[in-house]
Protein backbone atom coordinates (compact mmCIF):
# COMPACT_ATOMS: atom_id res chain seq x y z
CA UNK A 1 0.00 0.00 0.00
CA UNK A 2 1.26 3.46 -0.90
CA UNK A 3 -0.23 6.73 0.31
CA UNK A 4 -0.11 8.65 -2.98
CA UNK A 5 0.83 7.71 -6.54
CA UNK A 6 0.06 8.87 -10.04
CA UNK A 7 -1.42 5.50 -11.00
CA UNK A 8 -1.02 2.03 -9.49
CA UNK A 9 -1.56 0.69 -13.00
CA UNK A 10 1.29 2.68 -14.53
CA UNK A 11 3.60 1.90 -11.61
CA UNK A 12 2.98 -1.84 -11.66
CA UNK A 13 3.02 -2.03 -15.46
CA UNK A 14 6.48 -0.46 -15.49
CA UNK A 15 7.70 -2.93 -12.85
CA UNK A 16 6.22 -5.90 -14.72
CA UNK A 17 7.58 -4.77 -18.10
CA UNK A 18 11.08 -4.43 -16.67
CA UNK A 19 10.92 -7.85 -14.99
CA UNK A 20 10.91 -6.34 -11.50
CA UNK A 21 7.46 -7.60 -10.48
CA UNK A 22 6.82 -11.17 -9.41
CA UNK A 23 3.49 -12.84 -10.25
CA UNK A 24 0.58 -11.83 -7.98
CA UNK A 25 2.26 -8.59 -6.95
CA UNK A 26 -0.44 -6.20 -5.68
CA UNK A 27 -0.07 -2.42 -5.53
CA UNK A 28 -2.78 -0.40 -3.78
CA UNK A 29 -2.96 3.31 -3.03
CA UNK A 30 -4.90 5.65 -0.78
CA UNK A 31 -4.98 8.27 -3.53
CA UNK A 32 -4.23 8.32 -7.26
CA UNK A 33 -3.53 11.66 -8.88
CA UNK A 34 -3.58 10.29 -12.45
CA UNK A 35 -5.69 7.13 -12.38
CA UNK A 36 -6.77 5.66 -15.72
CA UNK A 37 -9.69 3.55 -16.83
CA UNK A 38 -10.39 1.70 -20.03
CA UNK A 39 -9.94 3.59 -23.34
CA UNK A 40 -7.57 5.98 -21.51
CA UNK A 41 -10.37 7.61 -19.53
CA UNK A 42 -9.33 9.50 -16.40
CA UNK A 43 -10.34 7.94 -13.08
CA UNK A 44 -10.40 10.48 -10.28
CA UNK A 45 -11.40 9.91 -6.66
CA UNK A 46 -11.11 11.94 -3.50
CA UNK A 47 -8.49 10.60 -1.03
CA UNK A 48 -9.70 7.54 0.91
CA UNK A 49 -13.02 7.42 -0.97
CA UNK A 50 -12.14 4.60 -3.38
CA UNK A 51 -10.37 1.26 -3.40
CA UNK A 52 -7.75 1.47 -6.16
CA UNK A 53 -5.27 -1.32 -6.80
CA UNK A 54 -3.47 -3.27 -9.51
CA UNK A 55 -2.35 -6.88 -9.60
CA UNK A 56 0.17 -8.57 -11.90
CA UNK A 57 -0.66 -12.06 -13.17
CA UNK A 58 1.34 -14.48 -15.29
CA UNK A 59 -1.47 -16.83 -16.38
CA UNK A 60 -0.63 -20.50 -16.74
CA UNK A 61 -2.71 -20.77 -19.90
CA UNK A 62 -2.07 -20.10 -23.57
CA UNK A 63 -1.68 -16.43 -24.44
CA UNK A 64 -4.72 -16.44 -26.73
CA UNK A 65 -6.85 -17.25 -23.66
CA UNK A 66 -5.64 -14.28 -21.61
CA UNK A 67 -8.54 -12.10 -22.74
CA UNK A 68 -10.92 -14.01 -20.48
CA UNK A 69 -8.85 -12.96 -17.46
CA UNK A 70 -10.57 -9.57 -17.31
CA UNK A 71 -13.98 -11.21 -17.23
CA UNK A 72 -12.76 -13.54 -14.50
CA UNK A 73 -11.59 -10.54 -12.49
CA UNK A 74 -14.98 -8.87 -12.85
CA UNK A 75 -16.71 -12.06 -11.77
CA UNK A 76 -14.39 -12.39 -8.76
CA UNK A 77 -15.21 -8.85 -7.61
CA UNK A 78 -18.90 -9.61 -8.09
CA UNK A 79 -18.64 -12.77 -5.98
CA UNK A 80 -16.63 -11.02 -3.27
CA UNK A 81 -19.17 -8.22 -2.93
CA UNK A 82 -22.07 -10.67 -2.90
CA UNK A 83 -20.35 -12.54 -0.05
CA UNK A 84 -19.97 -9.30 1.93
CA UNK A 85 -23.54 -8.13 1.31
CA UNK A 86 -25.95 -10.60 -0.32
CA UNK A 87 -28.80 -8.08 -0.10
CA UNK A 88 -27.26 -5.63 -2.57
CA UNK A 89 -27.89 -6.65 -6.18
CA UNK A 90 -24.72 -6.20 -8.24
CA UNK A 91 -24.50 -6.97 -11.97
CA UNK A 92 -21.70 -7.11 -14.55
CA UNK A 93 -21.84 -4.96 -17.68
CA UNK A 94 -19.61 -6.55 -20.33
CA UNK A 95 -16.76 -6.93 -20.06
CA UNK A 96 -16.07 -6.11 -16.40
CA UNK A 97 -17.82 -2.95 -15.21
CA UNK A 98 -19.96 -3.55 -12.13
CA UNK A 99 -23.32 -1.85 -11.70
CA UNK A 100 -25.93 -1.42 -9.02
CA UNK A 101 -29.11 -0.75 -10.93
CA UNK A 102 -27.89 1.13 -13.99
CA UNK A 103 -25.15 2.98 -12.11
CA UNK A 104 -21.47 2.06 -12.37
CA UNK A 105 -19.28 1.81 -9.30
CA UNK A 106 -16.45 -0.53 -10.41
CA UNK A 107 -14.19 -0.16 -13.43
CA UNK A 108 -11.18 -2.13 -14.64
CA UNK A 109 -8.27 -1.84 -17.04
CA UNK A 110 -5.97 -4.60 -18.35
CA UNK A 111 -2.57 -4.26 -19.99
CA UNK A 112 -0.55 -7.17 -21.32
CA UNK A 113 3.20 -7.45 -20.88
CA UNK A 114 5.46 -10.00 -22.53
CA UNK A 115 4.88 -12.52 -19.76
CA UNK A 116 1.60 -11.54 -18.15
CA UNK A 117 -1.22 -9.10 -17.53
CA UNK A 118 -1.56 -6.13 -15.18
CA UNK A 119 -5.14 -5.69 -13.99
CA UNK A 120 -6.20 -2.37 -12.50
CA UNK A 121 -9.39 -2.16 -10.42
CA UNK A 122 -11.13 0.93 -9.08
CA UNK A 123 -14.14 0.74 -6.75
CA UNK A 124 -16.19 3.71 -5.56
CA UNK A 125 -16.49 2.90 -1.87
CA UNK A 126 -17.12 5.97 0.28
CA UNK A 127 -17.85 8.60 -2.37
CA UNK A 128 -20.60 11.14 -1.77
CA UNK A 129 -22.84 12.42 -4.56
CA UNK A 130 -20.58 15.44 -4.93
CA UNK A 131 -17.50 13.25 -5.35
CA UNK A 132 -18.85 10.94 -8.06
CA UNK A 133 -16.85 11.18 -11.31
CA UNK A 134 -19.89 11.12 -13.64
CA UNK A 135 -23.65 11.47 -13.33
CA UNK A 136 -24.48 7.78 -13.92
CA UNK A 137 -22.11 6.53 -11.21
CA UNK A 138 -22.70 5.46 -7.62
CA UNK A 139 -20.74 4.22 -4.64
CA UNK A 140 -21.11 1.47 -2.08
CA UNK A 141 -21.78 4.06 0.61
CA UNK A 142 -24.58 5.68 -1.39
CA UNK A 143 -26.14 2.25 -1.95
CA UNK A 144 -25.92 1.50 1.80
CA UNK A 145 -23.64 -1.48 1.23
CA UNK A 146 -23.06 -3.49 4.41
CA UNK A 147 -19.22 -3.34 4.33
CA UNK A 148 -17.29 -0.14 3.65
CA UNK A 149 -13.88 -1.08 5.08
CA UNK A 150 -11.62 -1.03 2.01
CA UNK A 151 -9.14 -3.47 3.57
CA UNK A 152 -11.92 -6.02 4.14
CA UNK A 153 -13.23 -5.54 0.59
CA UNK A 154 -9.73 -5.90 -0.90
CA UNK A 155 -9.04 -9.09 1.07
CA UNK A 156 -12.33 -10.64 -0.08
CA UNK A 157 -11.64 -9.77 -3.72
CA UNK A 158 -8.12 -11.20 -3.62
CA UNK A 159 -9.35 -14.42 -1.97
CA UNK A 160 -12.05 -14.97 -4.60
CA UNK A 161 -9.72 -14.05 -7.45
CA UNK A 162 -6.95 -16.41 -6.23
CA UNK A 163 -9.38 -19.33 -6.04
CA UNK A 164 -10.98 -18.59 -9.41
CA UNK A 165 -7.61 -18.03 -11.11
CA UNK A 166 -6.30 -21.41 -9.99
CA UNK A 167 -9.47 -23.16 -11.12
CA UNK A 168 -9.39 -21.35 -14.49
CA UNK A 169 -5.76 -22.30 -15.00
CA UNK A 170 -6.86 -25.92 -14.44
CA UNK A 171 -9.49 -25.79 -17.19
CA UNK A 172 -12.51 -24.83 -15.07
CA UNK A 173 -15.01 -22.88 -17.18
CA UNK A 174 -16.62 -19.82 -15.63
CA UNK A 175 -18.95 -18.99 -18.51
CA UNK A 176 -22.08 -20.17 -16.68
CA UNK A 177 -21.28 -18.05 -13.62
CA UNK A 178 -20.46 -15.03 -15.77
CA UNK A 179 -23.66 -15.35 -17.81
CA UNK A 180 -25.67 -15.54 -14.59
CA UNK A 181 -24.07 -12.35 -13.24
CA UNK A 182 -24.30 -10.45 -16.56
CA UNK A 183 -26.78 -7.61 -16.95
CA UNK A 184 -25.74 -7.15 -20.60
CA UNK A 185 -26.95 -10.46 -22.03
CA UNK A 186 -30.47 -10.19 -23.35
CA UNK A 187 -30.23 -6.40 -23.64
CA UNK A 188 -30.22 -4.22 -26.73
CA UNK A 189 -26.83 -2.53 -26.79
CA UNK A 190 -24.82 0.01 -28.75
CA UNK A 191 -21.14 -0.84 -29.03
CA UNK A 192 -18.57 1.83 -29.87
CA UNK A 193 -15.64 0.07 -31.56
CA UNK A 194 -12.02 1.33 -31.38
CA UNK A 195 -12.14 2.68 -34.95
CA UNK A 196 -15.14 4.87 -34.20
CA UNK A 197 -17.79 2.59 -35.74
CA UNK A 198 -20.95 1.97 -33.70
CA UNK A 199 -22.91 -1.27 -33.82
CA UNK A 200 -26.40 -1.73 -32.41
CA UNK A 201 -27.84 -5.17 -31.76
CA UNK A 202 -28.95 -7.48 -28.96
CA UNK A 203 -26.30 -9.11 -26.76
CA UNK A 204 -26.98 -12.84 -26.83
CA UNK A 205 -23.94 -14.70 -25.47
CA UNK A 206 -20.31 -14.73 -24.35
CA UNK A 207 -17.68 -16.76 -26.26
CA UNK A 208 -15.11 -19.02 -24.60
CA UNK A 209 -12.56 -16.24 -25.10
CA UNK A 210 -14.82 -13.68 -23.44
CA UNK A 211 -16.06 -11.91 -26.59
CA UNK A 212 -19.56 -10.43 -26.58
CA UNK A 213 -21.70 -12.16 -29.21
CA UNK A 214 -24.41 -10.04 -30.81
CA UNK A 215 -27.62 -11.16 -32.45
CA UNK A 216 -26.43 -9.78 -35.80
CA UNK A 217 -23.54 -12.29 -35.76
CA UNK A 218 -20.82 -9.89 -34.63
CA UNK A 219 -18.30 -10.85 -31.96
CA UNK A 220 -16.97 -7.89 -30.00
CA UNK A 221 -13.59 -8.31 -28.33
CA UNK A 222 -12.93 -4.63 -27.56
CA UNK A 223 -15.50 -1.87 -27.34
CA UNK A 224 -17.52 0.43 -25.14
CA UNK A 225 -21.02 -0.91 -24.46
CA UNK A 226 -24.09 1.19 -23.74
CA UNK A 227 -27.26 -0.53 -22.59
CA UNK A 228 -30.22 0.74 -24.61
CA UNK A 229 -33.58 1.13 -22.93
Amino acid sequence: MVEVTGSTQDDLYQLASSGSAIPKTILASEYQSSGRGRLDRIFEAAPYSALTFSIYIEPKVEKEEWSFLTLLAGLSVHEALHTLDPQTSVGIKWPNDLLIGDKKFVGMIAQATEKGVVLGIGINVGMTNDELPVENATSLALEEFAELDRNVILASIINHFEINLEMWENDQSFLAQYRSASVTLGRDVEVSLPGGEKVSSRAVDISNAGALILENGSEVTVGDVVHLR
